[in-house]
């Protein structure tokens, strides 16, 4: 089975303690499927794009620095798992890596790592897209600023896509799942799964596809 994990930027807070399960549990994992990690830019990331926007950078600018901390995230991954040592700049590139464990990040402007990881599980004939972030999983507005926020067990793509559209807003924004990544997903064939990869007996569930507290992305209804 490939599979291919959106590792969100927000779950990289350099807790050893939580790198040394990760690396144990996708090593684990890693000896029955393949798995690709396409890597977030996080904090670091925002922190950049915000200074640069203050700066008055254009969006594309901002764009590039982003891309450039996803790629310096997915190398710190990428040596932890001692996975492949040179980070792809594109999709086909890490398709093409020959190791059971790839590690990648950003590629160009106009989109996030969700969409990259979208468009890799399409090349790769993925069955499975698991976005990894640092809440349970989709709701109807956002719980860190809502305690009454219900999650979505459930969601159809097309519900999703009426939420969120399908359009780049702006570099460094955050929101459930980025327009230009549910465009490619609304076409493909692959699971999709959203958890908190913070919890990882939960995110090991989800990609081995046991029961798991999280939302599934349903193709249809």
């Amino acid at each position: 089975m490939n599979v291919v994990i959106a590792f969100g930027g927000s779950l990289i807070d350099f807790d050893k303690d939580y790198f040394q399960k990760f690396k144990r549990m996708i090593e684990e994992i890693s000896k029955e499927h393949r798995l690709f990690i396409v890597v977030g830019g996080g904090r670091v990331a925002r922190e950049y794009i915000r200074f640069g926007r203050e700066m008055n950078l254009s969006e594309e600018e901002l764009d590039e620095i982003g891309i450039e901390a996803t790629r310096l995230n997915a190398r710190l991954i990428s040596h932890i798992l001692k996975a492949n040592r040179e980070i792809p700049k594109t999709t086909d590139e890490a398709r093409n890596v020959k190791s059971k464990i790839v590690v990648m990040g950003g590629t160009t402007p106009g989109h996030s790592t969700d969409a990259v990881a979208a468009e890799l599980a399409e090349k790769i004939d993925a069955d499975l897209l698991v976005i990894a972030t640092d809440v349970d999983g989709i709701y109807d507005k956002d719980p860190k600023k809502y305690q009454d926020a219900k999650l979505f067990r459930e969601i159809s793509i097309d519900k999703l896509i009426e939420m969120c559209g399908t359009e780049w807003k702006r570099a460094g924004e955050s929101v459930a799942i980025d327009g230009p990544a549910l465009k490619i997903a609304k076409r493909s064939r692959y699971d999709i799964i959203v958890v908190n990869g913070k919890k990882l007996d939960n995110l090991k569930r989800a990609l081995l596809k046991e029961d798991f507290i999280g939302t599934k992305i349903k193709r249809e209804g």
